[in-house]
C-alpha cells in the first residue's frame, strides 16, 4: 500500500486521469470517478476493506441526500410545466420595472434557477428576454448575459439545485440546508452586482446576429405571446412561489427553534429538508390541479427521475471517492503536514472546483466531485464547523462557475439561444462567468472573516 507523499502523487495523477477520461475520451463521469476511486482504493487500502468502503460511500450519499435531490428537481419541473416559472418571472418584472430590463432579467433568472436547471431556465425565459429587448430597445447581448449570469449564480449556490444539495450532504450540512441557502443568497449579492455591471459593459461592446434585423421584432413578440397562451391561464403569484417559499419557511422556523433551544416535535419534523421539500411537492400538486395538468403528473415524475438519475449516481460516485480518501492514510499524512492547506483555507475548495469545472465542463460534476475530495480534509483546512462547512459549499459553487466554455452544454445554450457567434460566446459567457466566479470568491473570503 502506498502512503505519504507517494499516495498524494498517485491521487493527483488519478484526478488528472479522471478529468482526461471525462473531457477527452468522453467516458461518463460516473464510470470515471468510480474507476479512479477503485484504483486509489487498491493503492491505499487493505484489499479486504475495499468493497465495504466503496459500498458505504455509495449508499451513504443516497441515504443522506438522494430523496432531497429528487424532490427539488420534481418541484422545478412542475413550476416549468404549469407556467408558474413564467408567472414568477412576470412578478419580478413588475417589481423591478420595465425601465431596468437588465436588472429584471438578472433577478428573474436568479429566482427561476433555484428550482429549475439553468439550461432549461434559459430556454424557458429566452422568449421573455427577446420580447423585452424589442419593447425596451435594450442591447440584446446585455440581456442575454444578464439572464445567463442570474441563472448560473443560483444554479451553483442555492438548494434545491442538485449540485449544492449534494455538496451540503457530502460536507455534513445536509440537515442544515437553510444555512446553505442563506449563505448562497448572501454571496449571490456581489456576484449579481458583478454580473449586472459586466452585462451592461459587454452589451456596448458585442452585438448579436439579430440586433440589426427589422423583421425579428414581430416574430419575437408573437413567440412570447404564444408561450404565455400555451399555458392557458397562468397560476397566481402566491401559488407559483409557494413550492419554493414554504419549504424555506419550514426549515427557517425549525432552525430558529433549534437555536433558541426549543424542541417541538412537529416543527422539528416539518423542518427536516426531506419533509420540507415533500411539502413543496404537495403544493406543486396543487399547482397541477389548478392549471388542469394533473394528468401530466406521472410523466413529469418520470421525466424528473430520468433527469436526476445521472446526477444521483455521479454524486454517489463522488461520495465513494471521498470515502476512499478518508479511509486511507492520506488524510493522516496531510494532517501531520497541513501548514500548506491551512494557508490555502477556503481557497482550496474554490481552486479545486474551478480546475474540475474548466477541465470537464459540468458544474454539477465539479461541485459533487470537489465536495467528495474536500470532505475528509475539512479539519485540516479549518473548515469543519457547521457554518464554515456550509460556506465551503458556496466556495465550491463559486469555483464551479469558473469558467463556462466550449466543453459546457450551458455555453452552447446561451450562445445559440442568444444568437451569438462562438467567439462572442467567449467574450460574453466565458468572461462573464470568470467575473462572477471571482466576485463570488471575494464575497466568500469576506464572509469567512466573520464565520467561525
Amino acid at each position: 500500500m502506498l502512503s505519504g507523499i507517494a499516495l498524494i502523487i498517485a491521487f493527483v495523477i488519478a484526478i488528472v486521469v479522471m478529468i482526461v477520461a471525462i473531457s477527452k475520451f468522453k467516458i461518463h463521469p460516473f464510470l470515471s470517478i468510480m474507476g479512479v476511486s477503485l484504483i486509489l482504493a487498491l493503492l491505499s487500502l487493505d484489499i479486504s476493506t475495499i468493497a465495504d468502503t466503496i459500498g458505504a460511500g455509495f449508499s451513504g450519499t443516497f441515504s443522506s441526500i438522494g430523496i432531497v435531490i429528487i424532490f427539488g428537481a420534481l418541484i422545478g419541473l412542475v413550476l416549468e410545466r404549469t407556467g408558474a416559472a413564467l408567472k414568477m418571472s412576470d412578478s419580478v418584472v413588475k417589481l423591478v420595472g420595465q425601465k431596468n430590463p437588465e436588472l429584471a432579467i438578472l433577478l428573474m433568472g436568479w429566482i427561476i434557477s433555484i428550482p429549475v436547471f439553468c439550461d432549461s431556465g434559459f430556454v424557458v425565459l429566452n422568449p421573455i428576454r427577446k420580447a423585452m429587448v424589442k419593447r425596451t430597445q435594450t442591447s440584446s447581448v446585455a440581456m442575454t448575459v444578464a439572464l445567463s449570469m442570474g441563472l448560473y449564480i443560483s444554479h451553483c449556490f442555492i438548494p434545491p439545485t442538485p449540485g449544492p444539495i449534494a455538496a451540503a450532504g457530502t460536507l455534513g450540512v445536509g440537515d442544515n440546508l437553510l444555512l446553505v441557502m442563506g449563505l448562497g443568497a448572501l454571496i449571490s449579492i456581489p456576484a449579481l452586482i458583478a454580473g449586472y455591471i459586466f452585462a451592461k459593459f459587454i452589451g456596448g461592446k458585442v452585438k448579436d446576429r439579430s440586433e440589426t434585423s427589422a423583421s425579428d421584432k414581430q416574430e419575437t413578440v408573437q413567440t412570447y405571446e404564444e408561450l404565455v397562451a400555451s399555458y392557458g391561464k397562468l397560476p397566481g403569484a402566491v401559488l407559483s412561489f409557494a413550492p419554493i417559499v414554504v419549504p424555506i419557511i419550514l426549515m427557517g422556523v425549525a432552525s430558529a427553534f433549534s437555536m433558541a433551544g426549543l424542541t417541538v416535535a412537529v416543527i422539528d419534523f416539518l423542518g427536516k429538508p426531506v419533509i420540507a421539500l415533500a411539502v413543496g411537492v404537495i403544493i406543486s400538486v396543487a399547482l397541477l390541479v389548478t392549471t388542469g395538468k394533473m394528468g401530466e403528473f406521472y410523466d413529469i415524475t418520470n421525466e424528473t427521475l430520468k433527469t436526476v438519475g445521472p446526477i444521483l449516481f455521479v454524486t454517489a460516485a463522488g461520495g465513494v471517492l471521498g470515502k476512499v480518501i478518508s479511509a486511507g492514510s492520506m488524510v493522516t499524512y496531510i494532517t501531520e503536514h497541513s501548514s500548506v492547506l491551512q494557508a490555502l483555507g477556503i481557497f482550496f475548495p474554490f481552486l479545486l472546483a474551478a480546475i474540475l469545472k474548466s477541465a470537464q465542463g459540468s458544474s454539477t460534476v465539479a461541485i459533487t466531485t470537489a465536495a467528495g475530495i474536500v470532505a475528509p480534509l475539512l479539519p485540516q483546512l479549518g473548515l469543519d464547523s457547521p457554518a464554515r462547512a456550509a460556506l465551503t459549499v458556496i466556495a465550491i459553487g463559486a469555483g464551479a462557475m469558473t469558467v463556462s466554455h466550449a466543453n459546457d452544454s450551458y455555453f452552447w445554450v446561451v450562445t445559440n439561444f442568444g444568437d451569438m457567434e462562438v467567439e462572442d460566446g467567449y467574450k460574453t459567457q466565458t468572461l462573464g462567468t470568470l467575473v462572477i466566479g471571482l466576485a463570488s470568491m471575494i464575497g466568500v473570503l469576506i464572509v469567512s472573516l466573520f464565520v467561525h
